[in-house]
C-alpha cells in the first residue's frame, strides 16, 4: 500500500500564490482610496479652521475689539496675526485676542521644510473670486495643489 507524503504539491502552492496575488491587486486601489480620502478630510478640517479664524477676526473688527485703519478691509494682514494675536481695544487691560493656536499645514503640500502659513494660497479682499491673488490682507485661503479631489473638484477650488 502506497503512503502519501505529508506536504503541499506544486500545483497547490501555485494556486495559493495566484489567489493571494489577485487579492493583493484588489486591495491596493482600496488602500490608495482610503489614503486619499483621509488627506481630503484633513484638508477640509484645515480649511475650516483657518476660514473660521479669519471670520472671527472680521467679527472682532466689526465689534470694535480690533482696531483698523480707515482704508483697511478689516481682515487680517497675514495668517501669522491670527496666531500672534491682537490687542483687545475694548478691554481696559489691553489683553490679546488669539484666533488660532497654530496655522494648520495644507496636507496636500509636499515640502515639509516650508512654514505652515506659506503652504496656503492667499486671496485678498480686493481680488476677484475667479482669479484669487494675494494683497494687503487675507480674505480667504486655498490649497496650492493641482490635484483633483474624489468629488472631481480641484483642491484649489475647495
Amino acid at each position: 500500500m502506497m503512503r502519501r507524503d505529508a506536504g503541499f504539491t506544486l500545483i497547490e502552492l501555485v494556486i495559493t500564490i495566484a489567489i493571494i496575488g489577485v487579492l493583493a491587486t484588489a486591495v491596493m486601489p482600496m488602500a490608495n482610496l482610503v489614503s486619499k480620502r483621509h488627506k481630503e478630510q484633513e484638508l477640509r478640517i484645515s480649511l475650516r479652521q483657518v476660514r473660521d479664524a479669519i471670520d472671527a477676526y472680521r467679527l472682532a473688527v466689526d465689534d470694535g475689539r480690533v482696531m483698523k485703519g480707515a482704508l483697511e478691509s478689516g481682515y487680517p494682514k497675514s495668517l501669522e496675526i491670527l496666531v500672534e494675536g491682537v490687542e483687545d481695544a475694548k478691554n481696559p487691560k489691553k489683553t490679546r485676542i488669539y484666533f488660532l493656536r497654530r496655522v494648520p499645514r495644507d496636507p496636500t503640500f509636499t515640502d515639509a521644510s516650508v512654514p505652515a502659513s506659506e503652504t496656503w494660497g492667499i486671496r485678498s479682499y480686493e481680488s476677484p473670486p475667479d482669479s484669487p491673488s494675494p494683497g494687503n490682507d487675507v480674505f480667504d485661503v486655498f490649497s496650492l495643489s493641482q490635484e483633483v479631489g474624489l468629488n472631481g473638484i480641484p483642491y484649489s477650488q475647495w
